[in-house]
C-alpha cells in the first residue's frame, strides 16, 4: 500500500470515527468536561520539554524572517498562557441546554428553543499550534467532536498536543476520537470541505488565500475568519499621548497577528505631530514605513526607521510584520471613505476627543469591532472575556468577531404537547 493510499484510509476513518465520537459527546456532562480541560492544562505544563521540542523541529524548517516564525513559535510563557485559557474555559457555564425562548401556543403546546452543539466542526488553520488547545477546548465545552487540519509548518507540534489530548479524553473514559488531526499536507483538504456527511462547519483560520479557497471549494457551512487589514484614524481633537501609546502598542505589540495596526490614517492638522507620535516605533522598533506624500513630508529626517512613499498596493494590505501605512486625510469624512474601501471589516479604531467624532466613527465604520480611544490588540476571546477563541469572524451571519462557546452552537425547537393534532388540510 502506497503512503497516499494509507492516509486516504487515515482520512476516511477518521472522519467515520469522529461522527460517531460527537454522538458520544452529546451525553457527556460538564462536570466531566472541567475535569478534562483542567487535566490538560496539568499535563501540557507536565509536558513542555516534549511540546517544544516538537516545536523546536517544526521552527528549524522555517526561515526567521516568515511572518509565520511568530505565529509558530511556542515558549513556557505561552504554555503557560494556553494553561490558563484551558482553565479558564473550563470554569465557565456551558451555553448548551440553554432555553433561549420558551411559551405556550393557543393549543396548550409547549415550545422551546434550546442551545444545541453543532455537532462535528472543522478548523482548518496555519502555523497556529495553540489553535489545536483553543479549539478542542471550546469545541468539547460547547459538546462538539473537532477535525483539526493545521498546517505541514507545526504538524510536528500539533501531533504532540492531539497525543496529550487522546490521552487525557481516555484517562477520563471519553472516546478519543472526538479529536482527529487530519493529514497536513493541502491534497487532503478538499475532501474534507466536501464530509458533508461528517462534518457540521467549517472554519478557516489563516492567509486570505486560505481562506478564500476554503469558501469556494467547501460543500459544508463556512465562519470565515477573515484577515485583519486594521486602520486606526488619529483625528485632530486626539490626546497625542493617547494617540501614541495606542498605536505603538497596536503595531508593535506582536506583529503576525490579525488585529495587528496595519495602516494609520492620520488627520492633516496633525502632520508636525507624526514624528512625535511615530518616534517610538522608529527608535526602538524599526518599523518600516510607507507614507503618503504629505506625511512623508512629515516624516523625512524626523523619522529614525526606513521611510518609503507608499503606492496603492500599501492601502488594504495585512503586513504581518514590523511594516505599516499612512495615509493623511482632511478629516473624519475621508478617514471613513479610505477605511471602508479598504477595510477587511475586522477591528478599526479612532483616537480622538471630540464626542461627535467618536460616536460617528463607532456608528458608520463596518467591522466587527470599532474601538475609540484603546488599542486594537483587544480584539481576542481571551481578551473579551470568552476564555479562549475559535477564530474572529468577518461575516455577518450566525457569527460576528471572537467566537467563543455561544457561536459553536445551535438550537433546535423541542415541543410539547398532549394529544394534539393539527385539525385542516
Amino acid at each position: 500500500m502506497s503512503a497516499a493510499e494509507d492516509k486516504q484510509r487515515y482520512l476516511d476513518r477518521g472522519l467515520v470515527q469522529v461522527r460517531e465520537a460527537a454522538r458520544e459527546l452529546a451525553r457527556c456532562d460538564d462536570t466531566t468536561i472541567r475535569a478534562v480541560l483542567n487535566s490538560l492544562a496539568d499535563r501540557s505544563l507536565a509536558a513542555v520539554e516534549e511540546i517544544l521540542a516538537a516545536n523546536r523541529s517544526d521552527l528549524s524548517r522555517m526561515p526567521q524572517s516568515d511572518p509565520k516564525y511568530d505565529r509558530l513559535m511556542l515558549n513556557p510563557e505561552r504554555l503557560n498562557a494556553i494553561a490558563n485559557d484551558l482553565r479558564f474555559v473550563a470554569s465557565l457555564p456551558s451555553p448548551v441546554g440553554e432555553v433561549l425562548e420558551q411559551r405556550q401556543l393557543e393549543n396548550g403546546l409547549e415550545l422551546s428553543k434550546i442551545r444545541v452543539p453543532m455537532g462535528v466542526i472543522a478548523v482548518i488553520f496555519e502555523s497556529r499550534p495553540n489553535v489545536t488547545f483553543d479549539v478542542f477546548a471550546l469545541c468539547l465545552k460547547t459538546q462538539n467532536a473537532c477535525v483539526l487540519k493545521g498546517s505541514s509548518d507545526a504538524h510536528d507540534t500539533n501531533q504532540v498536543i492531539v497525543s496529550l489530548i487522546h490521552k487525557v479524553l481516555t484517562q477520563h473514559g471519553l472516546n478519543p476520537d472526538a479529536v482527529f488531526l487530519a493529514p497536513p499536507e493541502r491534497q487532503w483538504l478538499p475532501q474534507i470541505l466536501q464530509a458533508v456527511d461528517f462534518i457540521d462547519l467549517a472554519i478557516p483560520r489563516g492567509s486570505k488565500g486560505l481562506i478564500d479557497f476554503v469558501r469556494d471549494n467547501s460543500r459544508i457551512p463556512v465562519i470565515e475568519t477573515g484577515a485583519g487589514i486594521v486602520h486606526t484614524y488619529v483625528d485632530a481633537s486626539a490626546d497625542l499621548a493617547k494617540a501614541r501609546a495606542i498605536i505603538t502598542n497596536a503595531k508593535t505589540r506582536r506583529v503576525s497577528v490579525c488585529n495587528a495596526l496595519d495602516t494609520l490614517v492620520i488627520h492633516q492638522n496633525l502632520l508636525s505631530d507624526l514624528p512625535g507620535l511615530m518616534q517610538e516605533m522608529g527608535e526602538e522598533h524599526d518599523v518600516e514605513v510607507f507614507a503618503d506624500d504629505e506625511a512623508y513630508a512629515a516624516l523625512e529626517g524626523h523619522y529614525a526607521g526606513p521611510l518609503n512613499h507608499a503606492t496603492e498596493q500599501h492601502f488594504g494590505q495585512e503586513f504581518l510584520s514590523l511594516r505599516m501605512s499612512v495615509k493623511t486625510v482632511p478629516g473624519l469624512d475621508a478617514a471613513l471613505d479610505h477605511i471602508h474601501s479598504f477595510s477587511s471589516k475586522h477591528s478599526e479604531a479612532v483616537v480622538a476627543e471630540n464626542p461627535d467624532v467618536i460616536e460617528r466613527f463607532l456608528n458608520q465604520v463596518d467591522a466587527a469591532a470599532v474601538y475609540a480611544n484603546t488599542s486594537t490588540a483587544f480584539t481576542d476571546g481571551g481578551q473579551f472575556g470568552m476564555g479562549a477563541e475559535i477564530g474572529i469572524s468577518t461575516q455577518k451571519l450566525h457569527a460576528r468577531g471572537p467566537m467563543a462557546l455561544p457561536e459553536l452552537t445551535s438550537y433546535k425547537w423541542v415541543v410539547r404537547g398532549d394529544g394534539q393534532i393539527r385539525a385542516g388540510s
